[in-house]
């Protein structure tokens, strides 16, 4: 069957501009982290897909090693967007990155110009596109000098490989460094990927006023902790829950009874605000306006329905912040 996207599909969702870029992204993003590599059935990615579509989520965020295997998720999304999206592809915002190890031997990972170059053409022929909208580096590389990276990035969008340029998990300093070389390249950074929920705050120690302070938007990846800010673990490890699974992602090691204790206690907060933990979490990841979009995880169509619902119900009182912090103190 054809797919025929929802004709009121922009009435739901919010639009946000990228800093002090022209470039605006839906509130709520979808990743392709998990969830459409090989061992994913590809039909329930399609399904993903099209629904998180239907409901105004425009930006679709996929990595060069995304799986598994690594590789797999963008074949798998190219295959997709060629059968059900191809006439749409104006209408979407297609990032991918290249930063991890994705092949053997010294030119097949971290920050050179060899590798990021041969990367995106790789990501490119994997999804059958000419250019993806945005691209970013994934990780700071230690060794290579950061004008190298830069520069590299700079000449992909002068090639018309990609529209945009991104930075991920760079801290505050290296940040503003790379920001800097970007800007008098004259491809100024769009956005960065930082992880950030409500508990890994490290974005607040001085990168989020970097990348207000030089017009760079935010997009927070991991806003639900792995899935801990959600209301799966208030009574035990599911069987069948990420946790219970050995992944390296979230274990039942990190769902210590202090921590449990802080998920009741915010999950009583969210039911006295008439939305899930998981609306909540999202919710607090936008306040005060710095973060632009929040990077969601799929697996069923619910969870997507969840996190629009929760833009209903977005804004917090002083007192419930206050009481957020006095919980995860």
């Amino acid at each position: 069957m054809v797919y025929q996207p929802k004709e009121d599909r922009y009435q739901t969702m919010s639009y946000h501009r990228s800093g002090r870029s022209g470039l605006k992204l839906p509130a709520v993003s979808l990743g392709l982290w998990h969830n459409f590599g090989d061992a994913t059935l590809v039909e329930n990615s399609r399904t993903l897909l099209r629904h998180a579509f239907d409901s105004g989520i425009t930006h679709f965020d996929l990595a060069n090693n995304y799986g598994p295997p690594p590789g797999s998720a963008e074949e798998n999304f190219g295959r997709i967007l060629r059968q059900d999206f191809a006439s749409l592809r104006d209408e979407l915002i297609i990032s991918s990155k290249a930063g991890y190890t994705m092949w053997e031997g010294p030119y097949g990972d971290w920050g050179s110009r060899k590798y990021l170059i041969a990367s995106l053409d790789q990501s490119l022929k994997r999804m059958g596109l000419d250019y993806v909208d945005i691209f970013y580096h994934h990780r700071p590389d230690p060794e290579t000098p950061l004008e190298e990276t830069m520069t590299a990035l700079d000449h992909l969008v002068r090639q018309g490989k990609a529209l945009y340029i991104a930075l991920s998990n760079y801290p505050a300093q290296q940040a503003a460094e790379a920001i800097g070389i970007l800007k008098q390249l004259g491809t100024p950074c769009l956005i960065h990927q930082p992880k950030y929920s409500m508990f890994e705050r490290a974005p607040e120690k001085g990168l989020l006023d970097v990348l207000q302070q030089q017009g760079v938007g935010c997009i927070a990846f991991s806003p639900l902790a792995g899935g801990m800010l959600t209301d799966r673990y208030l009574q035990g490890i599911p069987e069948d829950s990420r946790a219970a699974s050995g992944s390296r992602f979230l274990s039942s090691e990190q769902l210590t009874p202090e921590k449990m204790e802080k998920v009741r206690q915010l999950n009583e907060l969210a039911q006295q605000r008439g939305q899930k933990l998981s609306q909540m979490a999202l919710a607090w990841v936008l306040r005060g306006g710095r973060v632009t979009s929040v990077l969601i995880g799929a697996s069923k169509t619910s969870q997507i329905d969840d996190a629009v619902a929760m833009l209903a119900r977005r804004e917090f009182s002083q007192s419930e912040l206050d009481r957020i912090d006095a919980i995860l103190a």
